[in-house]
């Protein structure tokens, strides 16, 4: 159950670990879809590696270091929908964003075991920037997850800095935001992490011989308004709770693309 004080952590520390909101059957029928979208994408040109690049990665580093991402996941498989929807996802989103909650979009992450690549410390926000930064993310754990194997990690209270200058967009200078500054979140497969997209996280590489699997939801309120059109495309606008009364003009922006 969602509480009060559940809505005050997030507001202070600007994320919100919510404990088993899975099951285990729904999160088995996650992974084999997670599966399933790699085993198809191996066959098309849509197989990439997803590392991310920069002065914190020797050349000989990235080449050695695999991150599957695929956008959209819940175009993919029902599971993912219906994960998106989830009674008690629903529930949490309320009392985090408000009575009317928007997908924005989905993906998904996988870490092999021993190879997975880091992800450095950065804000979500100059992907998608809006304007009441109402967005947050939901990243859904298909595998336990501790130090070993790559857990995200946050800084607490980051999200009140506002947005920062990144490096190419991308990534905040590691020599000023190293991962041990941050707090890790270690969780149990079918806990959920919530943080604000202004919320510095990142996750260290998976050198254990355990992959580490997440699904990630991105939600807004309907009325925070994109500032920059940018990551605005077919994947969103799903209503996951309440009503978008700016629908028209929504669907008036997704015509123009």
């Amino acid at each position: 159950m969602f509480s009060k004080t559940d809505a005050e952590f997030y507001k202070e520390n600007g994320y919100f670990h919510a404990k088993q909101v899975f099951t285990s059957d729904e999160v088995e029928a996650m992974r084999g879809a997670v599966e399933a979208i790699i085993r198809r994408a191996a066959e098309t040109k849509y197989d990439k590696n997803h590392t991310w690049e920069g002065d914190y990665l020797g050349d000989e580093d990235v080449r050695k270091l695999v991150l599957k991402g695929f956008h959209d996941v819940h175009y993919h498989h029902a599971a993912f929908s219906q994960a998106a929807l989830h009674p008690k996802m629903a529930e949490i989103l309320r009392g985090l964003i408000g009575p009317n909650v928007m997908l924005h979009h989905s993906k998904m992450l996988v870490k092999p075991p021993e190879k997975g690549a880091a992800f450095p410390l950065h804000q979500d926000y100059p992907y998608f920037p809006h304007a009441k930064h109402t967005m947050l993310a939901a990243s859904v754990y298909l595998d336990d997850a501790d130090e070993e194997n790559g857990a995200i990690c946050v800084i607490p209270g980051s999200h009140k800095l506002g947005p920062l200058p990144h490096v190419g967009r991308y990534y905040l200078d590691h020599r000023e935001y190293p991962i041990s500054k941050a707090t890790l979140c270690p969780a149990q497969k079918g806990d959920v992490l919530f943080f604000n997209y202004l919320t510095i996280h990142g996750s260290d590489a998976n050198r254990s011989s355990r992959p580490r699997r997440n699904v990630l939801f991105q939600y807004r309120d309907p009325l925070d308004a994109p500032t920059v059109n940018t990551h605005f495309d077919w994947g969103m606008g799903l209503m996951v709770t309440g009503e978008n009364a700016d629908y028209f003009e929504f669907r008036n922006q997704l015509n123009k693309l």
